[in-house]
């Protein structure tokens, strides 16, 4: 960390950043010269798991952060970046910090929503000189979780769409996990309309496919945290926001059915930092019933 400090700087204090799955998140407090303070971010990979991806991942964000710099997307500033911990314990990366704090609840999500789908279509809207990788998908027809009770008929039916080629589209720069969880607000606590967006971390994945990836994506989360009916809007809002998905709508279902099936088999994953950060009603189990329910209505509302 010291020799990416400016001179006469020094690490006053740690604080653990809650919320994260793939990585641990540090906020750090740095003390300035002149007696001041500036505040920069640690993320490192420590679970074996993740660390095995840590090295291309790591690459792919700090590639993203250089890239997103000056472009009007609100995204950290790359410090520094140590892929392989040939420096760090583990591998990491050094970022500028953001203000603003990730919000999951249910009350102002009607501000929120049509926000997070302007602030998607603006980085759909990038064109890098040179593109990042091609998107990649690992869930398959094989590998899907049905929920215990789910409808077996409407899972059956959303488990042959993926079986299916992936449709043509036009490639766009994506997030590729853009969801509540990785997007910072600011809400003035007596005007909740008020709410702006100050940024978007976790870079991670950055890479280049359909636009209608990112908003299953999003949609998916959207559904999980506060209904299926905000997950079926959330590509209203995007489209509404000057976003262009699949034509067809056989082509939108297989990007929604795909992502929803997906999250099936990380249910317990995703829905545990939601029950750190507040959420404590959203048990693995009622998550599960929610993605039912939302695999059940994408194959009611758009099959």
């Amino acid at each position: 960390m010291s020799r990416h400090l400016e001179v006469g700087e020094r690490i006053l204090k740690t604080e653990a950043l809650h919320g994260g799955i793939t990585a641990e998140m540090r906020r750090l407090t740095i003390g300035t010269r002149d007696g001041g303070t500036r505040d920069l971010v640690l993320r490192s990979f420590v679970d074996p798991f993740y660390v095995r991806g840590a090295e291309d991942g790591l690459n792919g964000e700090a590639g993203a952060l250089s890239l997103l710099t000056g472009t009007g997307v609100p995204a950290p500033g790359l410090v520094a970046v140590d892929p392989t911990a040939a420096h760090c314990e583990y591998p990491s990366l050094l970022m500028t910090h953001l203000t603003g704090r990730t919000v999951l609840d249910d009350e102002g999500l009607e501000t929120r929503v049509p926000l997070l789908a302007r602030q998607l279509v603006a980085i759909h809207a990038l064109r890098p000189a040179e593109r990042p990788r091609k998107y990649v998908t690992l869930t398959t027809a094989d590998t899907v979780v049905v929920p215990k009770g789910a409808d077996a008929e409407a899972w059956a039916a959303a488990i042959d769409v993926i079986r299916k080629p992936a449709p043509s589209y036009e490639g766009r720069f994506l997030h590729r996990d853009f969801q509540p969880g990785n997007v910072l607000f600011d809400v003035p606590p007596s005007t909740p309309t008020g709410a702006r967006i100050t940024g978007v971390v976790d870079w991670a994945g950055t890479c280049w496919g359909p636009a209608d990836l990112d908003v299953a994506h999003c949609s998916t989360n959207l559904a999980l945290l506060h209904g299926p009916a905000w997950g079926l809007r959330f590509a209203e809002a995007y489209e509404e926001a000057g976003g262009v998905l699949a034509a067809a709508a056989s082509e939108r279902l297989y990007w929604q059915v795909r992502d929803g099936l997906a999250c099936s088999e990380e249910v317990q994953l995703v829905s545990q930092p939601w029950r750190e950060a507040g959420r404590t009603e959203l048990t693995t189990r009622a998550v599960e019933e929610r993605l039912d329910a939302y695999v059940t209505a994408l194959m009611d509302a758009l099959g």
